[in-house]
């Protein structure tokens, strides 16, 4: 089911920072990242719309998607208030969820640099960060969800195992 959402929102802002603008073609979903573009159709009279993703919600049980009144309208939903859809995710659309996997921090340069060519003779690359404060960090940078685990497996394998794995943007 989804539902349209507008009036006293105009203006304000959305979960990811934008101007809401019940004019836009855009939606809030609870889950999809921000910048998923969408297709969406109304099982009951077959008008589709495309929106993108840029808000957080809806927090009433049952339903999937919030529109905005354009999208809404477009869909010819306005009336009812709700209607049953179809949501298809442009997979070309959807942002890739990237990490990065910090493997220790050290006051002595040295023993980073030690931590480094280790792991490049394992063929992993990594960067190390120079901290304000004189510590030094080792990162395995812009790891791909997809390898994460994989990529944490080996790195304990090879010894590294309080690993602070988060999330990049």
């Amino acid at each position: 089911m989804a539902s349209w959402y507008g009036g006293i929102f105009q203006g304000r802002k959305t979960a990811n920072g934008e101007t809401y603008d019940t004019m836009q073609f855009t939606c809030a979903h609870r889950t999809l990242p921000f910048g998923t573009n969408l297709t969406v159709t109304n099982l009951e009279n077959g008008r589709t719309v495309r929106v993108r993703v840029n808000d957080r919600g809806p927090f009433v049980e049952g339903r999937i998607i919030d529109l905005t009144y354009a999208a809404a309208k477009e869909l010819g939903m306005i009336q009812n208030g709700t209607a049953r859809v179809r949501i298809v995710a442009e997979e070309s659309a959807i942002p890739r969820v990237r990490f990065n996997i910090q493997l220790g921090a050290w006051e002595n340069f040295d023993r980073t640099l030690v931590h480094k060519t280790h792991l490049s003779e394992a063929g992993i690359d990594s960067r190390v960060d120079l901290q304000p404060n004189g510590i030094t960090r080792l990162v395995v940078a812009d790891v791909d969800e997809e390898e994460v685990f994989q990529t944490v497996v080996k790195l304990e394998q090879l010894g590294f195992t309080n690993l602070f794995v988060y999330q990049i943007q």
